[in-house]
């Protein structure tokens, strides 16, 4: 039976043309066991569409492990390294993950607790909460009404010695039902964004970049943003803004003398776009709580001086003005109608472009609504390629 495609299921918030080339659920095959050309295929609609949803699946977490690693063979731990998240205590992703013990490169997550599961006796999970992690929260009266927020926009990626995964699979095993919530953005616009419990919202990296102005498209493609390292241990202490893009400026990050032992060579300094190796074009992959600095080339030889910003390059090194800067350049994305938020079922297999979108847990659970599923992602064998001179010279 022949791969057959049909649109992602968006909601009526969402501005169907932006998501005109965005996501796809598709039919027709078993993703646990694709031959080699469906695979090949898969491969090719997962960077054309960002996005690809799967129903019904079956899959065992070596399966899952295998389909994760056909897109980067030479792939081999868990994208923030096996174990390492219960290493280091004080990350900010301590609480969220548990590993299944046969196969480390798959993660537990989700919220109460499991019993008897892949050779966990006892899980208890917890759905990371904005009251954990942002600078104000939702009053308890408005939660009981269901309002809540987006957690934090991220990119899958360590951020530090280990290169970002070029593709998460998400695999729902238990969705719990309740009433549906409403996000509300918190930051004087007045937006709000009603989705499904516990959805996990996505947004393009592409569309990020193509809706900016002149002046921002010629800062990204000329931009690279050097990480904190540690950035989870960095970023602990401190507050995130009510979007959940990016941390508020308090001077509350943790010194660099605290964090674990690192080395000046693995931090991380990646390109503000990241070339798609399939389509050739330009996403806007930026993790805004963990940029510590900017680096931005002067404009090539022949553009034009009249509104650049940054005509001649500079070295940003001031917190506020690096947050700020990215945080002008990335809100407008997460904008209502760009947001894809997943109505997540029993057995949905979801695969997405790690390195061509954001995304963000949301919402909140009480305890006695388990919720459990399956993430896989490998750090890669390679890093994210940037714009090409010709790519600049088109954009700045």
């Amino acid at each position: 039976m022949a791969i057959e495609l049909a649109p992602i299921p968006l909601p009526p918030t969402a501005d169907a043309e932006k998501f005109k080339d965005f996501g796809r659920e598709v039919k027709g095959v078993k993703p646990g066991e694709l031959s080699e050309e469906e695979l090949k295929e898969v491969h090719n609609l997962l960077y054309k569409y960002g996005v690809l949803l799967f129903r019904n699946v079956n899959l065992t977490p070596e399966q899952q492990y295998a389909l994760t690693k056909a897109f980067d063979p030479s792939s081999e731990s868990y994208g923030h390294g096996n174990n390492k998240t219960q290493a280091e205590k004080k990350s900010i992703l301590h609480p969220d993950l548990k590993t299944i013990p046969r196969v480390p490169q798959v993660q537990l997550i989700g919220n109460g607790t499991v019993y008897n599961h892949e050779g966990l006796a006892e899980a208890v999970l917890k759905h990371p909460s904005h009251t954990t992690f942002h600078k104000t929260q939702v009053s308890a009266e408005d939660t009981e009404k269901g309002i809540t927020r987006f957690y934090r926009w991220h990119i899958d990626a360590a951020l530090y010695n280990l290169s970002p995964p070029r593709v998460t699979t998400l695999y729902a095993k238990i969705v719990p039902q309740g009433a549906r919530q409403t996000v509300r953005y918190d930051d004087g616009t007045g937006d709000e964004l009603e989705v499904p419990l516990g959805t996990t919202a996505f947004v393009s990296g592409k569309t990020m970049f193509d809706i900016l102005p002149r002046e921002l498209q010629s800062l990204a493609v000329r931009g690279r943003v050097k990480y904190s390292p540690h950035p989870y241990v960095w970023m602990a202490p401190a507050h995130a803004l009510p979007t959940g893009l990016g941390i508020m400026s308090e001077g509350l990050e943790m010194p660099e003398n605290e964090l674990p032992p690192w080395e000046e060579e693995k931090i991380k300094v990646y390109p503000i776009t990241w070339k798609n190796p399939v389509t050739g074009e330009l996403h806007f992959q930026v993790h805004p709580c963990g940029a510590k600095e900017l680096f931005i080339d002067p404009l090539p030889a022949g553009a034009t001086r009249e509104g650049a910003l940054f005509p001649d390059g500079a070295h940003l090194t001031d917190l506020k003005e690096v947050r700020d800067l990215l945080y002008k350049m990335q809100r407008p994305a997460i904008a209502p109608p760009l947001v894809y938020p997943h109505d997540w079922r029993e057995n949905d297999l979801v695969l997405f472009h790690n390195r061509g979108l954001l995304h963000s847990v949301v919402g909140a659970f009480k305890k006695d609504q388990v919720r459990a599923f399956h993430q896989c992602n490998l750090a890669a064998s390679d890093e994210p390629a940037g714009p090409t001179p010709e790519d600049v010279r088109k954009y700045a």
